[in-house]
């Protein structure tokens, strides 16, 4: 990259890095064991839902905290729900402020997603159930949705 004159840009290259990411809260339930664990008839109806969230720890830093619940149900009973609070600390440098809200609530939940999925997947599976692997997401959508419904609600 050049500045137009052949010389490199001024000032540092844009980052983010990932200082660390724990899981803050897991919660799985099996309320109707071992009842649950027979085969189901039908396909279970599974509902999920996700939300970021993020805070600010220090100047570049930031904790994004990713927020999955779901739950199967076959008919009226529960076969299985769980709560996950995963997150992580991220250090972001050189970013244009415009880019900064976007980059913390799209960029930084892709990249803890892999790692929330697997804990949920084995969760499940440490459940009795097979392994709930959960679709992508499309993180885009999702804060476009998000900034859609903040831009409806008064101030």
């Amino acid at each position: 990259m050049t500045n137009g004159n052949g010389a490199p840009p001024e000032g540092a290259p844009p980052q983010l890095n990932v200082l660390a990411q724990y899981t803050k809260d897991l919660s799985f339930e099996n309320p109707n064991a071992p009842a649950s664990l027979a085969p189901q008839q039908n396909q279970p109806a599974i509902n999920i839902q996700i939300n970021v969230g993020a805070n600010k720890l220090a100047d570049t830093e930031y904790e994004v905290t990713l927020s999955i619940e779901g739950k199967a149900e076959s008919g009226s009973s529960v076969l299985f729900s769980f709560e996950l609070a995963y997150a992580g600390v991220f250090r972001i440098v050189n970013i244009p402020e415009e880019n900064l809200h976007p980059l913390i609530m799209i960029e930084c939940p892709r990249l803890l997603f892999p790692f929330a999925r697997e804990i949920i997947a084995t969760a499940v599976r440490d459940g009795g159930f097979p392994p709930l692997m959960l679709d992508p997401v499309d993180f885009v959508g999702l804060y476009r949705q998000n900034l859609e419904r903040a831009q409806g609600q008064p101030s």
